[in-house]
C-alpha cells in the first residue's frame, strides 16, 4: 500500500487532544450521538459520551460546539496533472483543496504524463506526496500500458509498489478479451479493477446526454446505451473470470439495475457515482456553460433521482468528486469544442449534503459512502471512528450557508460546476493523523 505523508508541520500539536462537546457520527458502526473523542500519537485512542464535557488534564483541548465529528472523507477518484501537467493541478494544491473539503485521503488517477504505469512513476507520485500533501496520497495504477486497452500493465509489480487498485482512466478498454484477461490476471493479485464504462464508439463527438434538451440546444449528444453496454459486457466477464470490479461512474438507471442484479447473483462487483450525478442534470448546461461538460456526460433528472435513490437503498457503495482539473484555455471554447472535467474536491461534502438537507437522504448512509465504503473497498485502515483507527478526522457545521467563489477554491483550476452556488455546510476543521491540516478561516498550511 502506497505510504502517505501523515502530518502537517512537525511539532505543531501535542500528542493528546481531545475534541469535546461534539456530535459523534460514525456510519461504520451506526454510531449518532454526543461525545467526545481522544487523539494520541495519530491514533484514536477513546470515544464516548464520557468524553463530552471532560478533558484528561495535559491534553490540547479542541470544542466543537455541538457539530458533526466524523471520519475524514475519502475521495477515490482524483484526477492531477501531476507529473506533467502542473498547470492543472499539483499534488500540493489538490490536497490544500481535499482538506478544504473535508477529504483526508485522496486517490490519484492514472491519467498523467507520463502515464502511472511503471513501477518507478509509482515511487515517483509517492514521493512527492510525502514530500507535498497534506492529506494521505494514494495511487491507481493503470490496467493497461499507456492507458491504450492494447497491452496490460504489471500489475503485480505495480502492486507491489503501492498501488492499491488499477483503472484504465477516462478510456474504456474495449477488447472484451484485454478486459478478461486484466480481470483474471488481477484475480490472481487480489487487485480491485476499476473501470470507466462509456463505449468510446457510441460516445465519439459527443458533447452531452442524448435527448430534448440535446436536440433544443443544437449539440450532439450520446444515448446512455452506450454506458450500460460496457456495464453489461463487464459484469458477463467478472461472471466469467471472479475477478474484483468496481464501474467507476455510474449515471443512469438502466446501469444500475445491471450492477443491483450483479450484487444479487453475489458477483464481486462494486460501483460509484460522482458528486455531480447526484447533484446536477442535463438542464444546468443552460447556456452552453463549458464546467458543465463532464464524462459520464449530465443525464435527465429522472437518472439523477434515481442515482440518489441507489445510493439511499445502498446499492451505490461510494461517492466521489471525480475532480478533474482544466485550465481555462481548454474550458473557454465552444461547448462542443471544450475539455470534459469539473473540479470538485472542496465542494464535495457541502454538494452531497444539499441531497440531506432536500430529504433526500439520511446523513449516515450519504457519509458512508463517503468514509468506510471506499475504505473497505481499497482495504484502507481509515473511514471508521473507532479506538486503534487513524485519526483521520472531518469537523462540520451541516447548517451554515455559504456561496462557492472558485477565486477562493484551493485548487490550482477553477472549473467548478458550483460556482457562485448557494451552499448549506461547511467544513471547520480537518485532521489527518492526529494534526489539524485545514481550519475554516485560515490560511492554507504547508
Amino acid at each position: 500500500m502506497s505510504p502517505a505523508r501523515k502530518t502537517g508541520v512537525a511539532g505543531s500539536d501535542p500528542e493528546v487532544t481531545v475534541f469535546l462537546n461534539a456530535r459523534l457520527i460514525d456510519p461504520a458502526s451506526g454510531r449518532d450521538e454526543p461525545g467526545g473523542l481522544l487523539v494520541r500519537d495519530a491514533i484514536i485512542a477513546d470515544l464516548g459520551g464520557h468524553l463530552r464535557r471532560n478533558a484528561p488534564e495535559g491534553a490540547k483541548v479542541i470544542d466543537c460546539q455541538g457539530h458533526v465529528l466524523a471520519p475524514g472523507l475519502i475521495d477515490c477518484q482524483v484526477f492531477t496533472g501531476d507529473p506533467g501537467q502542473e498547470h492543472r493541478e499539483t499534488l500540493k494544491t489538490a490536497s490544500f483543496a481535499a482538506a478544504a473539503g473535508g477529504v483526508t485521503t485522496i486517490v490519484c488517477m492514472p491519467d498523467t504524463e507520463p502515464v502511472i504505469d511503471q513501477v518507478a512513476l509509482v515511487d515517483y507520485v509517492q514521493r512527492r506526496a510525502r514530500e507535498r500533501a497534506i492529506v494521505n496520497v494514494h495511487i491507481m495504477a493503470a490496467l493497461t500500458r499507456g492507458l491504450k486497452g492494447e497491452e496490460m500493465a504489471e500489475i503485480g509489480l505495480l502492486q507491489r509498489a503501492g498501488a492499491i487498485a488499477f483503472s484504465n482512466g477516462k478510456s474504456s478498454v474495449a477488447n472484451s478479451r484485454m478486459m478478461r484477461n486484466a480481470l483474471l490476471y488481477a484475480k490472481d493479485f487480489g487487485a480491485l479493477v476499476v473501470h470507466h464504462t462509456e463505449d468510446s464508439f457510441l460516445s465519439a463527438g459527443a458533447a452531452m446526454n442524448s435527448g430534448e434538451v440535446a436536440t433544443r440546444i443544437g449539440l450532439p449528444g450520446v444515448h446512455k446505451a452506450a454506458e450500460t453496454i460496457v456495464v453489461e459486457r463487464d459484469v458477463r466477464l467478472v461472471e466469467l473470470t471472479g475477478g474484483r470490479y468496481h464501474a467507476s461512474t455510474l449515471s443512469c438507471a438502466e446501469s444500475l439495475a445491471v450492477i443491483r442484479q450483479a450484487k444479487d447473483r453475489k458477483l464481486p462487483v462494486t460501483c460509484g457515482v460522482s458528486i455531480n450525478h447526484l447533484t446536477l442534470n442535463e438542464n444546468d448546461i443552460g447556456p452552453y456553460r463549458t464546467f458543465f461538460k463532464i464524462r459520464p456526460p449530465l443525464r435527465a433528472e429522472d437518472d439523477r433521482v434515481a442515482m440518489v435513490r441507489g445510493l439511499a437503498a445502498g446499492d451505490i457503495d461510494v461517492i466521489v468528486s471525480s475532480h478533474d482539473p482544466q485550465d481555462a484555455d481548454v474550458k473557454r471554447r465552444p461547448f462542443a469544442e471544450a475539455a470534459d472535467g469539473a473540479i470538485g474536491l472542496e465542494t464535495l461534502l457541502a454538494a452531497a449534503l444539499r441531497l440531506y438537507h432536500n430529504g433526500e437522504i439520511q446523513l449516515l448512509p450519504l457519509l458512508r459512502a463517503m468514509t468506510i465504503n471506499p475504505a473497505k473497498l481499497l482495504g484502507l485502515p481509515s473511514g471508521r471512528l473507532e479506538k486503534g483507527a487513524p485519526a483521520d478526522l472531518l469537523l462540520f457545521d451541516p447548517d451554515v450557508p455559504w456561496v462557492v467563489d472558485r477565486e477562493q477554491l484551493r485548487s490550482r483550476s477553477k472549473n467548478s460546476p458550483f460556482d457562485e452556488s448557494k451552499m448549506q455546510g461547511r467544513v471547520l476543521r480537518t485532521i489527518v493523523a492526529g494534526t489539524c491540516v485545514y481550519q475554516y478561516g485560515e490560511p492554507p498550511r504547508g
